[in-house]
């Protein structure tokens, strides 16, 4: 029970990444903000899971992330989406939407519970990036540029929390089964003029080297060093867990 007494906020934590997180959190003893714009689905994660609560939010909608707990010790910006498009084609809303949810939103959050955690002299931040944090793919521009972003700003909130407590790192993981990475199986086959049964293996587990999706909760397992014992003196890093992608 690591986390006894702490408070921690999770975004797009009704499934995937964000639910295997809650759930590890709550586990290691966090009282869990489980942020989610799916009312009904994250309301039945705090059904079932004990010390988690459910908050509904659109992060696209910044007012709304600016109401969100303050009170937090541990935040884990993990919400996004996805879309798969040359940029000649490439929807500027959908582009500026990908980048409100997946960035500004991000900063909003780490701006809002930063007082708090400098307060307390302890704060734990998880930015869940992605192997396209540090590599790029064709026709995921708004996905790439986001994660990328994310990296960067988590870097800045790891030197400027250091003399505070405060930590912040990013957790890089390859295609991971879940909800956001399933639909896009039909994007991707569209993009690259193939079937949609060949996707995950002709483009998803091409550049890795262990063949196989990611599950949810070994991204939670590996995270969970983040806030762990051994923590206080990993910052600013991208703890990467690709599958061999970036051996390349």
């Amino acid at each position: 029970m690591a986390l006894s007494g702490k408070k921690a906020l999770v975004t797009g934590a009704a499934s995937g990444i964000g639910a295997a997180m809650a759930r590890r959190l709550a586990a290691d003893g966090a009282h869990v903000y489980a942020v989610d714009i799916s009312a009904e689905a994250v309301e039945a994660l705090a059904a079932e899971v004990p010390g988690i609560e459910a908050l509904t939010c659109d992060l696209s909608d910044l007012d709304a992330v600016d109401a969100l707990p303050a009170d937090v010790d541990l935040l884990v910006n993990n919400a996004g989406r996805q879309h798969v498009s040359p940029i000649e084609d490439f929807d500027p809303a959908m582009f500026h939407q990908i980048l409100t949810i997946m960035l500004e939103a991000p900063f909003r959050l780490v701006r809002r519970v930063l007082p708090h955690m400098y307060e307390q002299g302890w704060g734990r931040i998880v930015n869940v990036s992605s192997a396209h944090g540090l590599r790029a793919s064709p026709f995921k521009s708004a996905y790439v540029a986001a994660k990328h972003g994310l990296e960067g700003l988590s870097k800045v909130t790891a030197l400027e929390g250091a003399a505070h407590g405060v930590t912040s790192n990013c957790v890089n993981p390859a295609y991971v089964r879940t909800p956001l990475v399933e639909k896009q199986i039909a994007d991707q086959a569209r993009a690259h003029g193939i079937p949609e049964d060949e996707v995950v293996s002709t483009i998803m587990l091409t550049p890795v080297a262990v063949k196989r999706l990611i599950e949810p909760a070994e991204v939670a397992e590996f995270a969970s060093v983040l806030w762990g014992p051994a923590s206080a003196s990993i910052t600013g890093i991208s703890l990467v867990q690709d599958g061999g992608w970036t051996a390349h």
